[in-house]
């Protein structure tokens, strides 16, 4: 499912710079699903910026999704390196439930990778941005 937003307005109607923004949703521990979050990311990255247009990503994972930003368990660390030296400015976000859960089974807390962000909860996060006009892409 893939959610556009129309450009900005100023207040007198004139068109504002549009900001491309873009939520891709990792909610399996699927490789495959990871490494499309991940690829999505550096095409929308090459896309505009070939066009010079301003951007912004986030990759949110969820449910099972979040082994890919667990230190631990991720199959793609030098993937996600590799990307964040890409795109440094990448949002790469957890949902805190998730994790809570996983730890209380686990008995430990988890180690995430460099530079995640931990949200209370994915779906809530989703809803924000996508009310925000971000573009919803699940990978």
């Amino acid at each position: 499912m893939i959610v556009t937003a129309a450009a900005a307005s100023t207040s007198s109607g004139a068109s504002e710079v549009h900001r491309h923004r873009v939520v891709f949703q990792v909610d399996s521990a699927d490789e495959a699903v990871m490494r499309h979050a991940i690829s999505g990311s550096l095409n929308v990255s090459r896309s505009y910026s070939e066009k010079n247009e301003p951007f912004a990503i986030e990759i949110l994972a969820n449910a099972s999704g979040i082994a890919l930003f667990r230190q631990d368990k991720s199959p793609l660390l030098d993937a996600l390196t590799m990307l964040r030296q890409a795109i440094p400015e990448i949002s790469l976000t957890i949902c805190g439930s998730s994790k809570s859960i996983a730890e209380q089974r686990e008995g430990h807390e988890l180690q995430l990778v460099e530079g995640t962000t931990v949200v209370p909860y994915g779906v809530v996060r989703l809803i924000e941005l996508q009310e925000a006009g971000w573009c919803y892409i699940h990978a």
